[in-house]
């Protein structure tokens, strides 16, 4: 995820390469000196002056734009739209699991970077994934309820929406319940991900009830999904605020569910879960200046760090997509990657080296290391040593800028697809199997093929390094400061 300025512009702009659709008022283009696009480009950028909402869901994107029409902020719109992705998006939109967002306020043209990740149980050990012969077992950590990382999602909206919102958590939350309570329509897209996703549900009873019809039967296109137990819980959200989340009814049924198949979650955990606001990683590329998040996502160091090394390239000259381009890109994440598996990790726990990554200085040492002809096999690329300078399908996004300039770019995610595939009973509410993104075993590869190390090892309350970094490097939300 990451927010870019271009200070020479007059326009808001949503560029989403991946996303699903865009909805806009008051659409005129405006004039200005440098083009948005060429006639011969295919992809023509969408343009709006009192606002934009881009999400990977038609009825979420409706539910932002409400928002906004009625006078809303984007924060408003941003924290309308999490909350509806739950239930129109189950396979990542949701309650039960963790992300990231940057808020952009134009009035004090501050940026910040709200972490409302998942952290680890605090009865969590290093070792908890390993089997009797010290390998790391996969069906723990990905499937398992030990898989489920403490939820982070309804903390951070509640609180996103509370410091920088104007509107009430009940009015953000009113699409969802509806929605929940009416049942969606089930798309192509929607009926594909469940068929998908059925062998991972079928272990939770629960999920197979709200998920399918009687026998496992997949929902058709045209029919209709209605999940009367998540209307509930948001009821209880609306109602009490993120205390009706990770207490009483369903905080309790969160703990139950998990001492009863030997998961780590406890009533205590979820009391103690607060997200956290951090400083945003700043970078130049070209002219842009670059905000991002910082670790324990790993996605804005990267990405300052790529760019710095692609800087001296002659990327455009090269062409978009060339094969010379393409390898430059790789060779550069190849350099990227090998220092995330040393290096990130949770800046409450361990200290990231951030200035260091990011400095351009490092990134002159690390630029001479790409072949421009010849690809350097993996195996042989280590982590550099960024001390060395001296100090200067699964998840989902969406953007939303609103009249007055204010953005926000938010990713959430379950981890995988569904996540666990388990559903709280009686709550309706899927959980994340997070805790796949730590470190089980020193140079082992998680389910993304991401290796980490010691900084990344599994230690309770610790929040996990995000594997989604290459995702989030696709959606971009572009506005004039």
């Amino acid at each position: 995820m990451k927010i870019l300025s271009r200070n020479k512009s007059k326009f808001s702009k949503v560029s989403c390469a991946v996303l699903f659709c865009f909805q806009i008022f008051t659409g005129n283009a405006v004039a200005q000196e440098r083009p948005i696009y060429e006639r011969e480009d295919i992809f023509h950028s969408v343009i709006g002056e009192q606002g934009m909402v881009a999400t990977q869901e038609e009825l979420a994107t409706k539910a932002g734009l409400e928002v906004l029409k009625e006078g809303g902020n984007a924060v408003d719109a941003a924290v309308t739209i999490g909350f509806t992705l739950a239930v129109t998006l189950p396979r990542a939109g949701n309650l039960g699991g963790g992300g990231f967002m940057l808020i952009h306020l134009a009035e004090t043209k501050e940026t910040i970077a709200i972490d409302y990740r998942e952290k680890a149980p605090l009865a969590a050990t290093q070792d908890m994934f390993l089997a009797e012969n010290g390998e790391v077992d996969p069906e723990k950590s990905r499937f398992s309820h030990l898989a489920v990382g403490v939820p982070g999602t309804v903390a951070g909206l509640a609180m996103v929406l509370e410091k920088y919102g104007t509107i009430s958590l009940e009015r953000a939350l009113q699409p969802a319940i509806e929605l929940a309570e009416n049942g969606i329509i089930v798309t192509d897209d929607l009926r594909e991900s469940l068929i998908f996703a059925q062998k991972i549900m079928a272990a939770s009873p629960a999920s197979m009830e709200i998920f399918y019809k009687e026998g496992g039967v997949p929902y058709e296109v045209g029919e209709r999904l209605v999940q009367k137990d998540l209307a509930k819980s948001l009821r209880l959200i609306a109602k009490k605020g993120a205390a009706g989340f990770y207490e009483g009814e369903i905080g309790e049924a969160i703990a139950s569910e998990m001492a009863a198949n030997g998961g780590l979650i406890t009533e205590k955990d979820l009391a103690k879960y607060e997200p956290v606001i951090r400083e945003p990683i700043e970078g130049n590329y070209r002219g842009d200046q670059i905000s991002s998040m910082p670790p324990p996502s790993s996605g804005g160091v990267h990405l300052i760090q790529m760019l710095n090394i692609l800087e001296e390239f002659p990327i455009n000259e090269l062409g978009h997509n060339t094969a010379q381009t393409i390898h430059l890109m790789a060779e550069t994440m190849k350099l990227a990657y090998a220092d995330r598996s040393q290096y990130l990790g949770d800046p409450d726990f361990v200290d990231v080296p951030i200035d260091q990554l990011i400095s351009e200085t490092y990134a002159d040492i690390l630029r001479p290391k790409i072949n421009t002809f010849v690809a350097t096999p993996s195996s042989e690329i280590a982590p550099g040593n960024p001390y060395q300078v001296p100090e200067s399908n699964e998840t989902t996004h969406y953007s939303v800028i609103d009249k007055d300039g204010n953005a926000v770019a938010n990713t959430y995610t379950l981890n995988f697809s569904y996540g666990t595939g388990i559903t709280v009973p009686g709550t309706g509410i899927l959980l994340n199997n997070e805790m796949d993104d730590f470190s089980a075993k020193p140079g082992v590869p998680n389910a993304f093929g991401l290796i980490g190390d010691s900084y990344n090892a599994i230690e309770p309350e610790k929040r996990m390094l995000s594997s989604r970094n290459v995702e989030s490097c696709n959606k971009t939300l572009h506005f004039s400061l």
